[in-house]
This record gives structure tokens, C-alpha cells and sequence, in this order.
């Protein structure tokens, strides 16, 4: 039988290129947010967020209303939090039931937008628009299940392309050694960032956005420097590594809360949009580890185990340190851009 740390290296290998395939950056996909607020049998109080590119460029999506809609208000933009926001009121005649909303440009956009229209009577609607679809209609009632599988998918599609978080919870599984330990470190890790999600984004606790990414960045560096350690017995990380996975799970939280507030959430569904997104981060992260402990398995049986131990094994803590390193110091400048 090969040893479990030839094979985990060997893992590590295809695991890290996976990876890295996803580029150098994190986080590079922001949903913009459309916010229709019934104020009237036939008038609307409009919320558009979209991402935007530097300090006075956006990207170019366009809210089309019905052609019996007027605006009551010019809209009125202002460039923020890496966004472009734009509110104004209009009327539309006849109310909005039935009718379509289309954003323009969304067709040539690889952006997504959520789409959430409040009534009068204080029930809502929420829909996803792709470049696939890129209109709804607006229902005269609406169902709480729109909100949840929203959420669901995007709390999916957020894990599976954050890198650094999957970087993360790749060199926790090449760190911790048996099933018991490491099911005990994923699980701390798990319990820590949604604890803090949830508070970050109930408003419970506020912190700013670019030191967290810097930390999280940081964290994966830590963690990297560990594996490098790892034969060392008296290390406090090997010997208690979920206590590690609970502290740096709780600042991870803090990085899926920004996302999270970049996207925009449902007013009337804050609970319940927060509880699918946390699912769907797990359901991602379950999904990765699944397929990481899969290379694991196939790189047994093609017996590839010594051949990796001589060149994954020293090389894998390097790399994951080096991406982590970059991104470190890349956060670090953006402080001052």
C-alpha cells in the first residue's frame, strides 16, 4: 500500500493545476442587482447596481421597462463600493403585472443580474437573469422558492470560483492526516465562516472589506508555511489544526459577507436568501473536496504515488505560498489605488 502523504501530494498536483486554471484572482464574478419597489398602484422607486471597471467606468447593462413606462425622476448615479448605483421613480401604466423587463447588453455580458420586485401588498418576486435569458416577466404573485434557488446557485457558483477559498480548504486536506481529524477540521471551518457570514450580513458586525481579502490571502500563506512544517511534532497547527480552521474560518465568513452585500439582497427575504446562499457555499465546498479526495484515490490506483512524492510533495506548499503571496501583496496595493 502506497503512503497517504505520496498520494495526497500526487493530488495536490492536478487539485492545484485545477485551480490555478481559474486564473491568479479571486472573486472576479459580481452579479449586478435590480430593485423595483412598488410605491403605487402604477409607480416604482428603481435601485440598479452594476459592477463597475476603475473609478469612472461600468459595465454596459441598460434596464429596459415596458414602453408605457415614463420616468418620474432622472435617474441619478454615483460610482462606489466597486459599483456603479443608479436610482430613480417611474410610472407605468397599468402596473408592472405581466409585463416584461429586459436589461439591455446583457446577451454579450458573461454578468448576471438578480432581480428582485417588491408590491405594494409587501410580497416580492426575485428572479436570475443570464446573457441566455435576459428578461422576465413580472408575476402577479410570487413564490418563495424563486428567492431560494436563487441563492442556492449562487452560493455554489461563489465557492467554486473564489480560488482562495478552495486554495484554503486544498491545503487543509493535504495538512490534516486521518479521516476523523480532517472531518473535524472542514467542519470547524464550516461552523467559523457562517457564523461570521451570517452576522456580517445581518449587520451584527461591520468590518471593511479590502483587509479581509488581504487576510484571507494571508491565511493561505500561514497555512502553506505549515505544510511546509510538517514535520515538525511540536507544531501547535498539527497537533490542534481545527482550532486554525475555526479562527481563519471566521475571517473566510467575513469574505463571503462582502460578496454577498456586493450582490444585494432581498429586504423582505434577508433570512431566507442568507440561509441558501450559506447551503449552496457547503454544497460547493463538499463538492471540491469530494473531487480533490477523487484525484486522491485515482492517483492510487494508477500508482503514480512514487513519482509524485519526489516532485508534487516539495512543490505543492510552495505554490499554494506563492499564489497566496501575490495575492497578499496585491491586496495590499489596492489599498492605496
Amino acid at each position: 500500500m502506497k503512503p497517504r502523504s505520496s498520494i495526497s501530494r500526487c493530488g495536490a498536483a492536478a487539485a492545484l493545476a485545477m485551480l490555478l486554471a481559474g486564473g491568479a484572482s479571486a472573486h472576479e464574478v459580481h452579479p449586478a442587482y435590480l430593485q423595483l419597489q412598488q410605491t403605487g398602484p402604477e409607480s416604482y422607486d428603481l435601485l440598479w447596481k452594476v459592477p463597475a471597471r476603475g473609478e469612472d467606468l461600468r459595465l454596459g447593462l441598460y434596464v429596459e421597462l415596458p414602453e408605457r413606462c415614463a420616468n418620474l425622476t432622472e435617474p441619478r448615479g454615483v460610482f462606489a463600493g466597486g459599483g456603479f448605483t443608479e436610482r430613480w421613480s417611474a410610472k407605468c401604466t397599468g402596473g408592472l403585472a405581466g409585463d416584461a423587463i429586459r436589461i439591455a447588453g446583457l446577451s454579450r455580458s458573461a454578468a448576471d443580474v438578480l432581480v428582485r420586485v417588491e408590491r405594494l401588498d409587501g410580497t416580492a418576486q426575485d428572479a436570475r437573469l443570464t446573457a441566455a435569458s435576459p428578461s422576465f416577466v413580472v408575476e402577479a404573485a410570487s413564490s418563495r422558492t424563486q428567492v431560494a434557488a436563487t441563492y442556492l446557485r449562487l452560493g455554489i457558483e461563489h465557492i467554486l470560483l473564489g480560488v482562495d477559498h478552495l486554495l484554503f480548504v486544498l491545503a487543509l486536506i493535504l495538512l490534516v492526516k486521518g479521516w476523523k481529524r480532517l472531518v473535524g477540521t472542514i467542519t470547524a471551518f464550516t461552523v467559523a465562516h457562517s457564523i461570521t457570514l451570517a452576522a456580517a450580513t445581518l449587520g451584527w458586525v461591520q468590518v471593511p472589506g479590502p483587509p479581509v481579502e488581504a487576510c484571507i490571502a494571508l491565511s493561505i500563506l500561514l497555512v502553506a508555511v505549515e505544510l511546509v512544517r510538517a514535520h515538525d511534532r511540536f507544531s501547535f497547527v498539527l497537533r490542534w489544526p481545527w482550532l486554525m480552521a475555526f479562527a481563519f474560518g471566521l475571517l473566510h465568513g467575513f469574505g463571503f459577507a462582502g460578496a454577498l452585500r456586493e450582490i444585494g439582497l432581498p429586504q423582505h427575504a434577508i433570512p431566507l436568501a442568507l440561509f441558501f446562499f450559506n447551503v449552496g457555499v457547503e454544497l460547493g465546498q463538499l463538492a471540491f473536496i469530494t473531487v480533490v479526495l477523487g484525484i486522491f484515490s485515482l492517483a492510487k490506483r494508477i500508482e503514480l504515488a512514487a513519482t509524485c512524492e519526489r516532485y508534487a510533495r516539495p512543490a505543492a506548499p510552495y505554490a499554494i505560498g506563492s499564489l497566496a503571496s501575490f495575492w497578499f501583496f496585491d491586496r495590499l496595493a489596492g489599498f492605496w489605488t
